[in-house]
């Protein structure tokens, strides 16, 4: 894959996609007595990555003239499932779902469409009558990074996985760094432990798995908040072991940037793309037409040739 034209065209589709719903937004409420009301659940929102979807669902809202309730699960789906409850109780018309259990949300899922609300899910699917799904390509992320990973350290040696919840995102993470080890059989992945993507936890899990492997070279990280904990017990061993991630997250392309160090790419999402085409995708359906069942995001690879002047 070429990079560059992946990031230009998959801009390009998103914007001119967005540009059209949302200029049928526009036009469309006119049928409409009172403004949209759009609701969001997320898995978290103790976290950059998710923090940055919301500020851009508070834009795109915005400029549509529409209402917006924000909800966070914890990671907790039982409480997932009763915000949604509120929010059809509110006469939310969409319902954008960034599902903490995938399986444990179908009942939500399930009562929002038949109160009538148009449902997409965002970064995470979920099981259920979804009109659409809107997500990274997280195998894709997790193959590039491992990929990049296993170059860096020569083709040969000693890696671990630093895991996390499992969600169908991180899955797929690890199934596409595990598929990038088949092409360099002198690499072995000799621990996996899970870094719960937390700063503090990631740090200890890290220092535990240094301890046991001692000639470990290399460890792929499933999300860079983990990785943050992961290069802080890295530069405390004074061991060269290279690091690499997924997401994109503003402290982790700072540290990308800093000479000699260890944390050396990660495959980075566009959370506010992700928004834009999650809340095109369900006025598109609101207003009657046809909508693609999932929407795949590319993501894109980013070390210290290119990190400077990257953000989401």
């Amino acid at each position: 894959m070429t990079h560059t034209t992946s990031l230009t065209s998959r801009l390009g589709a998103t914007l001119t996609f967005t540009a059209l719903m949302l200029g049928t937004a526009l036009v469309a409420p006119a049928a409409q007595a009172a403004p949209l009301k759009i609701g969001m659940t997320f898995q978290e929102l103790n976290n950059p990555y998710f923090v940055t979807m919301q500020q851009a669902l508070n834009d795109a809202a915005a400029s549509i003239g529409a209402t917006v309730v924000i909800t966070d699960a914890h990671h907790d789906v039982s409480k997932q499932v009763s915000d949604v409850e509120d929010m059809l109780q509110k006469k939310i018309d969409i319902l954008l779902v960034n599902p903490t259990d995938s399986t444990g949300i179908q009942s939500a899922v399930a009562s929002a469409k038949k109160a009538g609300a148009v449902v997409v899910a965002v970064d995470a699917n979920a099981n259920g009558p979804v009109d659409s799904f809107v997500g990274s390509k997280n195998f894709d992320a997790g193959q590039m990074s491992c990929e990049y990973l296993a170059k860096a350290i020569g083709g040969s040696g000693e890696e671990a996985i630093l895991d996390g919840i499992p969600v169908v995102p991180i899955l797929e993470r690890v199934r596409g760094c595990k598929a990038a080890r088949a092409k360099f059989p002198n690499v072995k992945i000799v621990d996996t432990q899970n870094g719960k993507q937390a700063r503090a936890t990631a740090l200890s899990v890290t220092e535990n798995m240094i301890q046991a492997h001692p000639n470990l070279k290399g460890i792929f990280s499933v999300n860079d908040g983990g990785s943050m904990g992961a290069l802080s017990a890295i530069e405390s061993s004074g061991k060269d072991i290279k690091l690499t991630s997924v997401d994109g997250a503003p402290e982790a392309i700072t540290a990308i940037q800093k000479p000699n160090s260890k944390f050396i790419e990660t495959s980075a999402q566009f959370p506010r793309d992700q928004i834009r085409l999650a809340i095109g995708v369900a006025l598109a359906k609101k207003w009657g037409a046809n909508v693609p069942k999932t929407i795949p995001v590319d993501v894109k690879l980013v070390d210290k040739d290119n990190a400077k002047g990257f953000s989401w």
